[in-house]
């Protein structure tokens, strides 16, 4: 198996194809001297201005700022007073649009991805290309299967709760 960290242009690309895509894919985190790799089996998809689930249907805001940059940028954002969620931004600059991580092996839920790889607000806006705390790369296998499915927790979003834009890889281990 190979490792090759992905590219800015891996996430300059819709979000409805980097989401799915990012299945089977790991994520590096590097803490104190000590790199980890985690492979991510579950992502959801928001996608822009017109998709009122997405943080970006109120326009750009401080909060927001990031998901109108390039792909391939962290979105991190805290939640019910307690949990980081990690977003990878996608598309062109000024197309807001970022993949949830809502799994990797050993850890299921976006609060628990988080505290497994102790992310922060302080990587908002850290760019994954250059980063030296957290990458993306691919380890080189094939590409898994993929499910999709409603995305979660998102009720007050009309039509848009019902698309599938929930990625999730039955072939790799959840815990």
């Amino acid at each position: 198996m190979y490792f090759m960290r992905l590219s800015t242009s891996f996430f300059e690309r819709d979000v409805l194809q980097v989401a799915p895509d990012l299945l089977g894919k790991y994520i590096v985190r590097q803490i104190d001297g000590e790199t980890t790799k985690h492979r991510i089996v579950e992502t959801e998809a928001y996608r822009g201005e017109e998709d009122l689930a997405c943080h970006a249907s109120k326009g750009r805001t401080p909060r927001t700022d990031v998901m109108y940059r390039r792909g391939g940028m962290v979105y991190v954002y805290f939640i019910y007073g307690m949990h980081y969620m990690l977003n990878f931004v996608t598309a062109a600059e000024g197309e807001p649009q970022a993949v949830l991580i809502r799994a990797v092996e050993n850890a299921v839920g976006p609060g628990r991805v988080s505290k497994l790889l102790q992310v922060d607000k302080s990587f908002y806006a850290e760019d994954l290309a250059s980063s030296t705390r957290i990458w993306v790369e691919d380890g080189g296998e094939p590409a898994p299967k993929v499910k999709t499915d409603k995305r979660v927790g998102i009720g007050y979003a009309g039509a848009w709760r019902d698309k599938p834009w929930r990625f999730i890889t039955p072939t790799l281990a959840r815990s």
